[in-house]
């Protein structure tokens, strides 16, 4: 604990030492604590112009305007507090001519846990900041969870967080892994970070969709959410929603890919009991997959969510091997249905992995903590690469000691096949199609969306050279 406070100490020294940052620190809600760092180092003249802490409602409502969803711990909150500050900085401060400072703004809004615990701790923070005088502004926001089960513990790391924040602003900017993983710095286990966005003109070359995966592999996060436009957070569209989850590889996302977006998502909002407005579908690619043939890769990564966002998906990266983990997650969201779509081959894996670690009278256990009410397997069928049997749920070949369990789980209908599918594509295998990229084959380019093609021939995506390419 003592080399965890005097690093963050040190940070606040640092940057309280720096007489060219100077700002506003303003905090809602149980966020207090960041402030109070830059003052107990000593030098903090030189950096805070002002803080405001209004924990009040009614107070809170006359600087910064009321919130139309009464919920004050909110990403729109955040926005006008960073709104309202940054515009006094303008009128107050930058207008002294003598000045070449960097100014900025720091504020949060933030929920600790509550006396009853019925409150987790949650929060939305952020900072609005120049890296040069006279320079444009650039906003870093995150959404962070609170991991203590105490209130004053969780305070505590708000504060050390908050100084993270502010020097991954002025220290780390030009190493975007680093500005990331940085955040974490002593409070490994206390916090989760599942949206971060860094936009602004200094900024414009950080890929969000990369910041993203930097989350989740750095271990600030298990689970975080993109589209192609920027980060999401799980709570903007996913409360008390219905959702389908397709899991996969997506190297790359072939014509069958587009046939189980397409077939399970229908299927599933065909269910009697879901309503279509509310139904929403993710793809998710795992840390599992995108290591499976090496290190993470920042450009193999980047290709599949290339092809994914030109397909329109809302983009799911998770650490959650077994699907239990992401259950878990998004237990937070009330999801009212929830569906998850693999191949067969994935879920014979996974029925046999639980088969075999689970000899030991705990079977009926493993599987009832996979195979829960609230959720559907909708298996997409396929084709045994040696025999080319078709292979679907019903005709699974599962293991002789739990086939009862298994027919139960049909019977179920908590194992459903998907219908409906093309069953003329099943002999595309993408590992074929991605050999056939990175070969200069051309046989690939009928197995794919046409979209994608122009996407990887114009971009060079999984190893593609137009130079070797047959012609």
């Amino acid at each position: 604990m003592d080399q965890q406070i005097k690093k963050t100490e040190q940070k606040a020294l640092e940057i309280n030492l720096d007489t060219n940052i100077y700002g506003t620190f303003a905090e809602i809600g149980a966020g207090q604590e960041v402030a109070r760092n830059f003052f107990q180092v000593g030098a903090a003249a030189g950096t805070i112009a002002k803080t405001m802490s209004a924990y009040d409602k009614t107070y809170s409502d006359a600087i910064y305007g009321s919130e139309e969803s009464n919920r004050y711990v909110c990403e729109s909150r955040l926005y006008k507090m960073l709104d309202h500050e940054y515009q006094l900085i303008e009128e107050r401060l930058m207008k002294r001519k003598e000045d070449d400072r960097r100014y900025f703004v720091f504020a949060d809004t933030v929920a600790a846990i509550n006396y009853k615990k019925t409150v987790k701790g949650q929060g939305w923070m952020g900072v609005r900041f120049q890296l040069s005088p006279e320079g444009p502004s650039n906003d870093l926001v995150i959404h962070v969870k609170m991991l203590d089960n105490d209130n004053r513990l969780q305070q505590e790391a708000i504060g050390v967080l908050g100084v993270n924040m502010m020097y991954a602003c002025y220290f780390h900017y030009e190493d975007p892994e680093t500005f990331v993983s940085s955040l974490l710095d002593g409070l490994q286990g206390r916090i989760s970070i599942d949206l971060i966005r860094l936009t602004g003109p200094d900024f414009d070359h950080v890929d969000h969709r990369l910041l993203a995966l930097y989350l989740v592999k750095n271990g600030l996060t298990d689970v975080t959410v993109f589209d192609i436009n920027q980060s999401l957070h799980a709570s903007e569209f996913l409360y008390k929603k219905s959702l389908m989850v397709v899991r996969g590889n997506f190297r790359p996302p072939t014509k069958v890919t587009l046939d189980v977006i397409r077939t399970s998502f229908q299927q599933f909002r065909n269910e009697s009991d879901i309503e279509d407005a509310n139904a929403h579908i993710v793809s998710e690619i795992t840390l599992e997959y995108l290591s499976k043939f090496g290190q993470i890769s920042d450009r193999d990564f980047l290709d599949r969510a290339d092809m994914l966002c030109a397909l329109g998906q809302t983009v799911v990266i998770s650490n959650c091997n077994n699907h239990q983990s992401l259950i878990n997650y998004l237990a937070d969201y009330k999801i009212k249905h929830l569906g998850l779509v693999i191949g067969v081959h994935e879920l014979l894996d996974i029925i046999n992995e639980k088969f075999y670690e689970n000899q030991d009278g705990r079977l009926l256990v493993a599987f009832g903590e996979l195979f829960t009410k609230s959720i559907k397997i909708y298996a997409y069928p396929a084709l045994d690469r040696n025999t080319k049997e078709l292979i679907t749920a019903k005709n699974l070949p599962v293991p002789q000691g739990i086939t009862f369990l298994y027919k139960h789980l049909l019977d179920g209908e908590q194992v459903v096949e998907v219908t409906g599918y093309e069953e003329s594509m099943l002999d595309i295998f993408p590992m074929d199609v991605y050999k056939d990229i990175k070969q200069g084959g051309t046989e690939w380019e009928d197995k794919l969306p046409e979209v994608l093609v122009h996407i990887i021939k114009e971009k060079g995506s999984f190893g593609y050279n137009s130079m070797t390419a047959d012609v």
